[in-house]
């Protein structure tokens, strides 16, 4: 008996959608704006820095830039590898990476408004603390830190961001 009431519900719903029209949008402008919206989205891809062919170092869209995930790698080095000396060799090198970045997007780490931080040993946590501390002095930007094993190249700790683009005016 259930399901005769669902099928009745089913074809009443049926009967009630197929009264319905299907009307185009107007609420989203001309195509002339949705071009001008779509031009908004910038790849930055600086070269010198490593990246895989499957993923954009970083994206900006209108005032913002949104980084990928970036690691301790060297740069200039094809494949890419993590440079040796643990975890603050890696997180001083990822974050010279992050800076390589938002100079090609025209930004500094003081543009950056949000950092989160990936170790694959929480135990390295006072110790990347330490280095990231000698990059933000004053006004750091907004953090979350967490354990996450099997980061990308064997690498001890990852960072993505996302910072706010300067005005070009």
């Amino acid at each position: 008996m259930p399901l005769r009431k669902g099928f009745t519900a089913l074809l009443a719903l049926g009967f009630l959608i197929s009264g319905c029209t299907i009307e185009p949008r107007t609420d989203r402008g001309s195509t002339q704006t949705q071009d001008q919206e779509r031009n908004r989205r910038q790849v930055i891809q600086p070269d010198g820095v490593a990246s895989l062919p499957i993923f954009s170092l970083a994206i900006r869209s209108g005032d913002l830039i949104f980084l990928s995930g970036q690691l301790g790698a060297v740069p200039g080095e094809s494949p890419p590898r993590v440079v040796e000396g643990g975890i603050e060799a890696e997180t001083r090198q990822t974050i010279e990476n992050i800076s390589a970045v938002l100079d090609a997007a025209g930004a500094t780490l003081q543009d950056l408004l949000k950092c989160t931080v990936f170790l694959a040993d929480i135990e390295d946590y006072e110790a990347m603390n330490a280095v990231y501390a000698e990059y933000f002095t004053s006004d750091p930007p907004a953090r979350a830190a967490l354990a996450g094993s099997g980061l990308a190249l064997g690498a001890l700790v990852e960072l993505d961001c996302i910072a706010v683009a300067p005005s070009s005016g």
